[in-house]
């Protein structure tokens, strides 16, 4: 038996005391299996919000082509921040739930491609990602290095 651990038995309602003689029914006692200031860990794999840009360039496309597109891709993915387009390029700005790093950027991988058909987005290459998480996201605007707070969320021209 590990040290501390009390062994059941004894009285009538199975209530032990520490000193291993019953309790009285209805008394409780304070949980000795964790340490009352021990610090609290998240699970591993519990999802965490990372913050998302994706560039995207190739041949030029009529504004209003990107413009429509990106406002459609914007209603097909609702975690969506905000896009900024060109006539041959764009980033996209959003929020992607995922268990780590691997698991955000693969889905940010995947984005334009996946909805280059429903939403009819040009047919570029993605040049660019970065995937920071949350905390690292909110150090960058305090520090004056993120996007400005008040930049508008929606697609938007460069």
């Amino acid at each position: 038996m590990r040290p501390g651990v009390v062994s059941r038995g004894g009285g009538a309602s199975g209530a032990v005391r520490d000193g291993g003689a019953p309790r009285a029914a209805g008394k409780e006692r304070a949980l000795s299996s964790v340490a009352a200031d021990a610090a609290y860990e998240e699970p591993g794999d519990t999802p965490r919000l990372w913050h998302v840009t994706l560039s995207v360039s190739g041949g030029e496309a009529p504004l209003k082509e990107v413009r429509r597109a990106l406002e459609q891709l914007a209603h097909d993915h609702p975690f969506l921040l905000t896009s900024r387009y060109a006539n041959d390029h764009a980033e996209i700005r959003y929020w992607e739930e995922a268990r780590d790093l691997h698991d955000a950027a693969a889905v940010a991988l995947r984005l334009w491609g996946e909805h280059r058909q429903t939403a009819g987005l040009p047919p570029w290459e993605i040049v660019g990602l970065e995937v920071i998480d949350r905390e690292t996201y909110q150090q960058r605007v305090a520090e004056g290095y993120g996007p400005a707070p008040a930049t508008p969320v929606g697609v938007h021209p460069y």
